[in-house]
C-alpha cells in the first residue's frame, strides 16, 4: 500500500542557525543547510507527505514515544544551547493518523510505544533543525519520535524502525521518509574550549572511529557494523548512544540490509562531535534479519552496551 521512499542519517547541529545570522559564524555550516536542501529536494522528487524524524534531542526514561500533533508551530530557544538558537520560529502540519498507525504497529511486536496527537508539546531541535531547511515551504507533514532513550534495549530500537517500516508498507496510502537525525561521536569540547573546537572532533580515535564507520557504510559492510553499533555507541560516545542509528537501520533491515550509503554533506566537525548527511536506498527486505527483544535485566547505560 504504503511506501518508504528515503532513509538518511542526518545531522541537525545548532551551528546551522547560526550560520545563517550576521556575525563570525554566517555561512560557516552553508554545506549542512545544502545536504538538507538537497534531501527535502529528493523527497520531493519522490512524492513524500510525511517525514518521521528519530530525534536525538527528545529525552525519554520510559516507554517509545511519538510526537503526531495535527501541527506545530511556536518559537524555540534550545535550553542546551541558548547562544546557539534563540527564538527560531518554526511552523510544518503534523499527521496524528500515521503517529498512530505507527504506534500500533511497534506495540504488535512488542515495543511499546505511545503516540500523542491531542498535545502541546513542541519538537525538539533534532526535528526542528533539519525541517527548517528541508521543509521551509510546508511540503511535508513532521512526526517525531524519541530517540535519546535512557532506559531501552538498542534491539527493540531496530524493531521499532522494522515495525514503523511494515506500518507504512502494509497499512499506510502514502509515502514516507525516515530520518535519524543524530551525530556519530558525540564527544562535545570540554567548557571553555569550545571555540577552539567548532570545525574539530574532539579526538583523533574519534575522528578515526568514525571515518572507519563511514567506509563500512558506503561498502556496505552491514553485518560487521551492526555486531559492533553497541560498543561504537559507548566508546564513541554515540548521541542519543545511537537510538536513532539502530532504528534506521531496523527500518532498512539490520544486519541483511544490502544498499550502500551515498554521502550528501561529507563528514565535518562540530564543537568537538562528527558530524554527516547520508542517503540510503532502500531495497525489499523480509526482516529475518532482526534482532529479538532483549531480555531484561541491564538498564539505562548499560543497556546500550549489550551485544545485539
Amino acid at each position: 500500500m504504503g511506501k518508504l521512499a528515503l532513509v538518511a542519517k542526518i545531522t541537525h547541529v545548532p551551528s546551522m542557525y547560526l550560520s545563517e545570522l550576521d556575525g563570525p559564524r554566517k555561512g560557516t555550516r552553508q554545506d549542512a543547510i545544502d545536504g538538507h536542501v538537497e534531501i527535502g529536494r529528493r523527497c520531493r522528487e519522490l512524492g513524500v507527505d510525511t517525514i518521521v524524524v528519530f530525534d536525538t534531542h527528545w529525552l525519554v526514561n520510559a516507554n517509545y514515544h511519538i510526537n503526531c500533533a495535527p501541527e506545530f508551530a511556536g518559537r524555540y530557544t534550545s535550553n542546551e544551547l541558548p547562544h546557539f538558537i534563540s527564538n527560531m520560529g518554526y511552523g510544518f502540519p503534523g499527521n496524528p493518523a500515521l503517529g498512530q498507525l505507527l504506534a500500533r504497529a511497534c506495540n504488535a511486536m512488542g515495543v511499546e510505544t505511545l503516540a500523542h496527537d491531542a498535545t502541546t508539546l513542541a519538537p525538539e531541535y533534532g526535528t526542528l533543525v533539519p525541517m527548517r531547511y528541508m521543509n521551509a515551504g510546508r511540503d511535508f507533514k513532521v512526526v517525531s519520535v524519541s530517540a535519546l532513550c535512557m532506559a531501552h534495549y538498542l534491539n527493540d530500537s531496530a524493531r521499532l524502525g522494522w515495525a514503523m517500516r511494515k506500518a507504512v508498507e502494509d497499512h499506510y496510502d502514502g509515502t514516507v521518509a525516515f530520518f535519524a537525525s543524530g551525530s556519530l561521536s558525540h564527544r562535545f569540547a570540554q567548557n571553555g574550549l569550545a571555540p577552539e573546537y567548532g570545525f574539530r572532533i574532539w579526538s583523533p580515535f574519534l575522528e578515526h572511529l568514525d571515518r572507519e564507520v563511514l567506509r563500512m557504510w558506503g561498502e556496505g559492510q552491514w553485518k560487521d557494523f551492526c555486531e559492533m553499533l553497541p560498543e561504537y555507541a559507548v566508546k564513541g560516545h554515540g548521541e542519543g548512544f545511537m537510538h536513532d542509528t539502530a532504528m534506521m537501520l531496523g527500518a532498512l533491515g539490520w544486519s541483511a540490509y544490502d544498499g550502500r550509503a551515498e554521502i550528501v554533506t561529507p563528514y565535518f566537525g562540530a564543537s568537538g562531535t562528527g558530524q554527516v548527511n547520508a542517503v540510503f536506498p532502500v531495497t525489499p527486505q523480509d526482516g529475518a534479519a532482526i534482532p529479538a527483544a532483549q531480555a531484561s535485566g541491564a538498564t539505562g547505560y548499560t543497556a546500550v552496551s549489550q551485544r545485539l
